[in-house]
């Protein structure tokens, strides 16, 4: 199964312009949509989610049309937003078994809630009111709701931001258990969680796709093209001026450039050995690779 995104386009009353002919194909496993804070990703997952409309486009889940038939796609759907309330003085367990009868679920429902706390490592603490709980263990919360249904299509919108690495690196382990078996969308602006987790990957600014296939092709793009240098405080604001500097890293104190650029930029700056990182910021800063121009 696949979903398949065609011409996608929202513009909001205010005139800003949220999705500009977007169109990808996304198979089953982990996809990452990468992006900076406002450049339409929660968008794109909340017309996908059936939670707003667009103004023109398709989507399609298999044979699914899923502009038309919204009622049909929220049965094979797992979604955690960014930001979801939980009821504070209510246990893990209560309420997972409440928006297990919400989903309509039936005469299974206790071995469901019991299977699902036990899978995102939350049974110990089944007991335990929502409201004490850290942010990694409410967004492992999230997760379970979001797995009740046995889901089709999983969206995480910004699912890390805010953990610290532990709790970070069980949710990587967490999503890339559930990945092998259905279609999940990852989006984020934190480039880590694609780099560990996403065989397949978007890139998206303004509302627009920049880039779609996989890390490897995209770092290929950029290969012997990421240049950089060690600089001075002072030398710097010239300096970027100046090149196409697509971002600047601290290392040890000193500002370190990072260039995109056919030949050396300038003297002392030496090839690099590109990260997705680099990817990212070279595509936002409007360069676009030889492969992809």
């Amino acid at each position: 199964m696949e979903l398949q995104i065609r011409h996608l386009s929202k513009t909001y009353s205010n005139g800003v312009k949220a999705l500009d002919d977007v169109s990808l194909d996304i198979p089953k496993g982990m996809f990452g949509l990468l992006g900076p804070n406002g450049a339409g990703k929660s968008t794109l997952m909340r017309t996908i989610a059936t939670l707003q409309e667009p103004d023109s486009g398709s989507i399609t889940l298999g044979d699914l049309d899923v502009l038309r038939s919204k009622t049909e796609v929220r049965r094979r759907l797992g979604y955690l937003p960014q930001e979801f309330g939980v009821y504070p003085k209510i246990s893990a367990y209560d309420m997972l078994d409440h928006i297990a009868i919400l989903k309509g679920i039936g005469s299974h429902r206790r071995e469901l809630v019991e299977e699902l706390l036990k899978r995102v490592n939350l049974w110990d603490v089944r007991k335990k009111a929502l409201g004490g709980f850290s942010g990694g263990m409410k967004q492992r919360f999230g997760i379970a709701q979001a797995l009740i249904g046995d889901p089709q299509l999983i969206i995480v919108d910004e699912p890390t931001a805010g953990l610290d690495p532990g709790e970070r690196n069980r949710f990587y382990n967490l999503l890339s258990e559930i990945g092998e078996q259905v279609i999940v969308i990852l989006s984020t602006h934190i480039v880590e969680d694609v780099k560990e987790l996403c065989p397949q990957m978007a890139i998206i600014d303004k509302g627009r796709v920049l880039f779609s296939g996989s890390p490897a092709d995209a770092l290929q793009g950029v290969h012997n093209r990421i240049w950089t240098s060690a600089v001075s405080r002072e030398s710097m604001p010239s300096l970027v001026q100046e090149l196409p500097v697509i971002s600047t890293r601290m290392v040890a104190g000193q500002p370190v450039l990072h260039v995109y650029s056919e030949q050396q930029p300038a003297d002392g700056f030496k090839v690099s050995e590109a990260d997705l990182e680099d990817v990212f910021f070279t595509y936002i800063k409007g360069h676009k690779p030889a492969e992809q121009a």
